[in-house]
């Protein structure tokens, strides 16, 4: 905790820091202002308006082993006249260190990194080589700043909790530094959750959990427009080096002509210097004017960009003059934009439109505006200004080398090759004999993807009547015997809940809130609370419901009911004693689970997913296996949990299903992550990696360890394949495994991770192999010749009467079992779920 003295120390320094700001803009005071000058011993002031704080008054922010403060003499530094007094420190870091943000609003926020090279003792900053994170965000990875060249990074992340830390991590031997860093309060406006998708064009959701990189921000037809003239500290660079064909352009300027209209673009959105400036087609007025002024901008491939254009017609003498087309690399964005009708036939008001690109596959970018057919008498385009801002991909991510952490055996071409999406497209299944409140749920689902301009989610019933033939939709109380598969009243839900009782939360993810509950016959219950203005929220909310209803086993959570009245989105599920698997491998001081316990936990796991992908005429694909969507109930029986991005698998003449990326980092499957085709062995990777975190106890990922011990699978495929796996194993556990049984799970596990779905093992082959290392843990096996083997189901059949333990399970008894849900048999019976033909 900080003392009185450096509370009101840091309070002074933020004063000092936002005065300036109130002073300079009317529009926007940042609540969280942090400027931070790296290394230095005094305080650094840049024009008028900005204070740099030296961040040795800052020590409680910062976490580190060292405490090394480096200077230069060095004067003069490149096209950094503003900003060079910030270049001229730096705080290096031989291991990882951390800088920890109070936050006072959560919500979107500027991290500006500052970064110049240059020598201070034995320290060469020139060869530095480090990964800079957030808690949610990789944002640089394998960096280093090219000699002699100042480099200022600016992000836009969304911060949800009470702090922000970022973290410098050396890479390997090397070191890692940073000149200044800046973590501000942006606007809530700045970002809308929603944009124009290109190819195919739709509306695209989701961009509020979205962290951005800035590549590009212009200012067109004007000069450079510095920081300390946009109310968001923002440079703005001329155009005129991205035109392909100068030309082809003229410039105009008209800056006193630019008005501002309520409920439109703001000067937070861009200042008058920009709207106030353009680049238009150079036609002089001749009719017969018939091309394209494009721009050109060099990015990164395997990412999405989300594209900012802005306008404001201020070389028009009247409405209804100017229309003109918009193309980004070479797909049509906008078709006779008439900017007047955009801002309800006004000139000269400013109005801006984002767009999001496909993953790029190209290492470039085209912008191109030209005449409309609509007006041409006088053929003209205009764009006043363009932001491109790169998208964190799906492992959270803006750094494509992060990428390198992914298991691959095709190298530094892997690298570039990972084509990822951050869309979320909604993913339904095709129900025929279902009730009628499915063909409901269809309905709505077809005219919520039509309504492109809707900014909240369309409930899935009308708020009074049923959606899945529920009689007690309009009652006051409820029970799990009563509404299985049922649509809850909101009611119900908060007397459950104790009205949402924070103390009652039990989790929180990216859906929401989840809180432990209890109906009014007694029975517990997890209530999982969406954000009813997440449109990814709400395709995760539809699939959920539309996969949790079709299964019944007992290693899968089971859904009890839904409530969606009042715009919510909240999925009532059966309550897990447990909590997750994650939570009693590390991290929460729950104590250690036995061997046996944690073989059992993985038979039920993988029974599930076994289930999911035999137990249908088209497999299930859940695509987020990971040990925090594993529950355990008050038995510790594991039971896979989570279905928002759960897809239905290929058809029976189809190898794979074509898809956006999604999963978590850690768990990806590589070839899914570099080629966008999804199969069942993608779940089948992705559980590999849970085996090595059951029996590790640590996390998949962890960035603050060294580079080669950073990823998990990596980190133990290493051991394994030296034959000493069982060096890394949870020391809890040392000595208490047989090392049959350890050999028989590291080989599963191995298998698993195979760099090609085509090598990995069916999840049915995992759940035989796991058993039969249960068995090796418990009981003998009398003349077994072939335990090395990872795939025993052809081998072990006529032995399985060998165990001394417990009796075989014919072949006959199985059958006369459940076809929906095999998992009845006792869990230490050999082999159990797999004796039924289709299950193979």
């Amino acid at each position: 905790m900080w003392n009185c003295r450096e509370d009101w120390l840091i309070i002074f320094i933020y004063v000092l820091s936002v005065f300036p700001l109130v002073c300079f803009s009317a529009n926007f005071v940042p609540i969280d202002n942090y400027l931070i000058d790296c290394g230095s011993h005094t305080n650094t002031s840049i024009g008028s308006n900005l204070n740099f704080t030296s961040d040795t008054f800052f020590k409680n922010f910062l976490s580190t082993q060292e405490d090394i403060l480096a200077n230069t003499t060095l004067k003069s530094i490149n096209s950094t006249t503003d900003f060079s007094p910030l270049y001229q420190t730096a705080r290096i870091f031989i291991s990882s260190s951390k800088y920890t943000f109070p936050i006072n609003k959560k919500g979107r926020h500027w991290i500006r990194l500052y970064f110049f090279p240059f020598s201070y003792q034995n320290y060469n900053l020139s060869a530095a080589n480090f990964a800079v994170t957030t808690e949610h965000n990789i944002l640089l990875s394998s960096f280093s700043v090219p000699k002699k060249n100042p480099v200022m990074k600016e992000y836009l992340v969304n911060v949800t909790l009470d702090t922000l830390v970022i973290t410098f991590t050396p890479s390997n031997n090397s070191t890692a530094f940073v000149n200044a860093i800046e973590v501000v309060s942006v606007p809530d406006d700045l970002i809308a959750d929603d944009a124009i998708a290109l190819n195919p064009r739709r509306e695209y959701t989701g961009l509020l959990t979205d962290a951005f990189e800035t590549v590009f921000r212009l200012n067109m037809g004007g000069p450079s427009v510095s920081s300390s003239v946009d109310p968001l500290h923002r440079t703005w660079v001329p155009d005129t080096s991205f035109l392909i064909q100068p030309n082809l352009a003229t410039n105009f300027s008209s800056i006193g002509a630019v008005k501002y209209a309520k409920g439109g673009a703001t000067e937070n959105i861009a200042p008058p210097s920009v709207y106030g400036t353009l680049t238009e087609m150079n036609s002089d007025g001749d009719p017969r004017s018939n091309f394209n002024v494009t721009w050109k901008f060099d990015v990164e491939p395997g990412f999405q960009y989300l594209v900012r254009l802005h306008f404001c017609d201020i070389v028009s003498k009247g409405l209804n003059e100017l229309y003109f087309n918009v193309y980004i690399t070479s797909l049509l964005a906008a078709k006779d934009l008439d900017i007047g009708e955009k801002t309800h036939n006004t000139l000269a008001t400013p109005y801006f439109m984002d767009f999001v690109t496909t993953p790029s596959v190209d290492n470039k970018i085209l912008v191109s505006i030209g005449p409309s057919d609509v007006n041409s008498d006088y053929p003209n385009a205009i764009l006043n200004g363009l932001e491109i801002m790169k998208m964190n991909n799906s492992i959270s991510s803006l750094s494509a080398s992060a990428a390198v952490s992914l298991p691959s055996s095709h190298g530094s071409k892997s690298k570039k090759v990972g084509v990822i999406v951050g869309v979320s497209l909604g993913i339904f299944c095709a129900l025929v004999a279902m009730v009628g409140g499915f063909f409901v749920l269809r309905k709505r689902r077809r005219q919520l993807a039509q309504q492109g301009d809707s900014k909240t989610w369309v409930p899935l019933s009308d708020g009074t009547s049923h959606t899945m033939g529920s009689k007690y939709s309009n009652a006051t109380t409820a029970s799990a015997a009563s509404n299985f598969g049922y649509r809850f009243p909101f009611a119900v839900v908060q007397e459950a809940t104790n009205n949402f009782d924070e103390s009652w939360v039990i989790g929180v993810g990216g859906f929401g809130k989840v809180y432990k509950g209890e109906l009014s016959d007694g029975t517990k219950v997890a209530c999982k609370r969406g954000n009813p203005r997440s449109h990814q929220g709400l395709a995760e909310f539809r699939t959920e419901i539309e996969m949790l209803s079709q299964f019944r086993h007992r290693h899968l959570v089971s859904l009890i009911g839904y409530c969606d009245e009042r715009n919510e989105m909240i999925l009532i599920y059966e309550y897990m004693e447990n909590g997750t698997v994650k939570s009693h491998l590390y991290g929460s001081g729950l104590p250690s689970l036995s061997w046996k316990e944690r073989l059992e936990i993985c038979i039920g796991a993988a029974r599930g997913l076994h289930y999911l992908h035999t137990g249908y005429a088209k497999a299930v694909i859940h695509r987020d296996v990971k040990s925090a969507n594993i529950l355990l109930d008050e038995n510790l029986m594991a039971k896979v949990a989570d279905f928002g991005l759960s897809k239905t698998g290929p058809e029976i003449d189809q190898t794979h299903v074509s898809t956006a990326v999604k999963g978590s980092f850690g768990y990806l499957d590589p070839e899914y992550f570099r080629r966008q085709q999804l199969t069942e062995k993608s779940d089948v990777y992705s559980f590999g990696v849970v085996l090595l975190e059951v029996l590790c106890a640590r996390p998949v990922i962890d960035p603050s360890l060294p580079r080669e011990r950073v990823n998990l699978a990596e980190w133990a495929m290493k051991w394994q394949k030296k034959g000493e796996l069982a060096r890394i194993v949870d020391p809890t556990l040392a000595g208490k495994i047989r090392p049959d049984s350890l050999r028989k799970f590291a080989e599963t596990a191995e298998k698993c991770l195979a760099d090609f779905g085509v090598d990995r093992p069916s999840m049915g082959d995992v759940l035989w192999n796991l058993e039969y290392a249960l068995q090796l843990q418990e009981a003998v096996v009398k003349g077994d010749p072939e335990e090395n083997s990872t795939n025993m189901i052809g081998e072990l059949c006529p032995q399985i009467n060998n165990f001394e333990q417990e009796p075989s399970v014919s072949v006959e008894q199985s059958e006369a079992s459940s076809l929906d849900d095999l998992s009845g048999v006792s869990m230490s019976k050999v082999f159990s779920q797999l004796v039924k033909s289709e299950g193979r």
